[in-house]
Formats: C-alpha cells, structure tokens, sequence
C-alpha cells in the first residue's frame, strides 16, 4: 500500500529515511534542481536534528533561492536553527591546500593524471563536510555531465593515487637522494609523500563505501516532461545504476495540469504532449516514486515561498476543481465573462482613440 501511496507522488520515501547521509540532487540544466534541493532540504529540517545544502554547480543559485548570500563557509539560512548551506566549486578551489611544500608536490603530481584534480578537490570538500556533525547533507548539483565526473571521483581517485604510489615505487629511492642532496626537509621525504597519499586514499575509499550504500545515500533525480529530459534522466539512472548508487525517486516538474480554466489551444497542446512523456516516465520507472509538480506563475524564491510550495513535495497536487462539476462550469463562465468584459473595455478603448484621430 505503501508503494503505491508514493507511486502517486511523493519524497516521503526520504524524509522517513533516518539512516540517510547524503542526498544528492541531479539532471539536466535548467529543470529546477535548486528549487527542488532547496525544498527537500527545508523539508529535512523539520525531521532531522541538522541539514546541510551544498551547491556544487559552478553557476550558483542557492544565494538566489534563498534570497540569502552564501559562501564556501556554512551558513545558517535565515528563519531556521538547524539549516545551513554552502557554496563550493570542486574545479577551482584555490585555497584546498597550500601551494608550497609538500601540498604543492601532490598538487603537481594529481594534475599530470586527467581528471584527478577535479576528484581531488572534491574528495577534500568531502573530508571537511564530514568533520562537520550535520545529521544529513544535500548536494545540489551541476548539470548531468559534471555531476557524473563528480561520482565517479572515487574510482578516478583510486586509479590515480594506485599510479602515483607505482611511481613511488619506482622513482622513491632516486627522490630520497634528491632531497638529501638538495638539503630539503622531511616533507619532501618518501614517506612524507607515501603517508599523505595513504590518507587521502582511506578517506576515499570510506566515501566510495558511503556512497554505494543505499542505506547512507540516494539520488533524486529532476526533470521535466519533455523528450530531452526524458533522455538524460533514463541516462543518468543507466549511470547511476553502473556506479551501484541508489536512486528511486524522480521529481517531474513544471507539469501542466489539466485545469478547469484552460482555454487556450497552445496549452492544451503542450498538455497533450507532456502527458505523452509522462506516460512513458511511469512506464520506464514504475518501481520510482514520481513526484508530479505543477508548473507556476511565478519562480519560487524567497523561504516564504519554498515553504509554502513544499506540501506539492509530500502531497500529489490536485487541479481545484473536478472537470464536468458545477463548479468547474460556473468558473468557466466567469472566466468566460471576465474575458468578454475586457474584450469590450479594449474595443471602447480603441474606438475613442480613433474617434481623436
């Protein structure tokens, strides 16, 4: 009964959750991923001790989202005493270690490896998250591409520190000698260099470990109706499943319901076509928990109005009124109404202007 309550529309799945760690939210750009993480966040905070949200998307929106300036630095979000969020950039963090020294002799050797200096910088933003005591942490991510670089950092990470450690291997006792000749201290030394990759590697096979367990962590991923989205979204799950990360709820937004009101062809159009693409959502993902939300006059920004569009999140969204009811035929006159009266307003409009001419 359960499955079937959710299978109408609903993150209730995660909310009720305890044991989960990392949320991370995904898909295509430009289908409402920071709404969407920015709510199940607000959302989390009313069931969970203390929630984090980071945005890894290098063009940031939780600023926007919440109205509210943020840094790489958590912040708690205005109105709240348990939600914070940060802004990070895993491909251009400078100040993730120093440049001297021994830090810099890793950095170097991580860039000469495609690819690992993006995980790198990730898997140290990972190992600061989780010296922070947050009960649960959300990811709200870069489009699809970049958020698939951003799982895979562990593999990449392992392949990378294994190639660094047979160079190691090969080259330690000649840098031993270097550094004893050119008079450099112990930083420099092999073990130095063997110690720091040893605890970056045990960080990131714990997160690789998190990350694969379904326990600690889930994907939710958003779309919208539409062929493209459908595309990246079947995609992205295809990806996910490759990387063992569990992910069992999708968020379908900005959908057209089919309400009492609409008049206009265009719309009833593009509702006939989004209903097409969501008929194929439910086909693909009958075993998902799909949340339908309805597409809205206005962007939602602001806490106020995050939290007063989070019930669409826990409870599928219904039209105001049933087709075929009285109700639904007495709006309808009235817009009908409304409509003629303002038709007849412009056409007086009209013919007063031309009478002056």
């Amino acid at each position: 009964m359960e499955n079937q309550e959710m299978a109408e529309g609903s993150v209730k799945n995660i909310l009720e959750q305890d044991s989960l760690k990392w949320v991370f939210v995904g898909g295509k750009g430009g289908v409402g991923k920071t709404t969407c993480s920015s709510i199940l966040s607000i959302l989390l905070a009313k069931v969970r001790p203390s929630v984090l949200i980071i945005s890894t998307d290098p063009a940031h929106n939780l600023s926007d989202a919440f109205q509210q300036l943020f840094t790489k630095t958590p912040t708690l979000v205005n109105g709240f005493t348990n939600l914070y969020a940060m802004e990070v950039d895993p491909t251009v963090e400078e100040d993730m270690g120093s440049n001297e020294g021994m830090d810099g002799l890793i950095s170097e050797l991580a860039n000469a490896i495609p690819g690992i200096d993006e995980a790198m910088s990730f898997a140290e933003m990972l190992k600061l998250v989780q010296t922070m005591d947050y009960s649960v942490i959300v990811f709200d991510t870069a489009p699809t591409g970049h958020t698939l670089r951003l799982l895979q950092f562990p593999s990449t990470l392992e392949k990378g520190l294994n190639k660094m450690m047979s160079l190691k291997n090969k080259f330690g006792g000649l840098m031993s000698q270097m550094t004893r000749m050119f008079g450099m201290d112990d930083d420099f030394g092999e073990d130095a260099i063997l110690g720091k990759l040893e605890s970056m590697k045990t960080v990131i096979e714990r997160v690789n470990k998190q990350f694969k367990d379904p326990d600690l962590t889930t994907f939710v991923c958003v779309c919208i109706p539409e062929f493209l989205s459908l595309y990246e979204t079947e995609r992205l799950v295809q990806e996910l499943t490759k990387f063992e990360i569990d992910t069992h709820n999708i968020i379908i937004n900005q959908v057209l319901f089919d309400e009492e009101d609409v008049e206009s062809k265009l719309l009833k159009a593009r509702m006939r076509m989004q209903q097409k693409y969501l008929d194929q959502f439910y086909m693909l993902y009958d075993d998902f928990h799909i949340t339908k939300l309805p597409l809205l006059p206005q962007e939602v920004t602001g806490v106020e109005a995050l939290q007063s569009f989070s019930p669409q999140f826990v409870t599928p969204y219904q039209p105001s009124t049933i087709k075929g009811s009285v109700e639904e035929l007495e709006r309808r006159v009235s817009n009908l109404s409304q409509m003629l009266k303002d038709a007849e307003e412009e056409l007086e409009r009209l013919r007063k202007g031309k009478q002056k001419a």
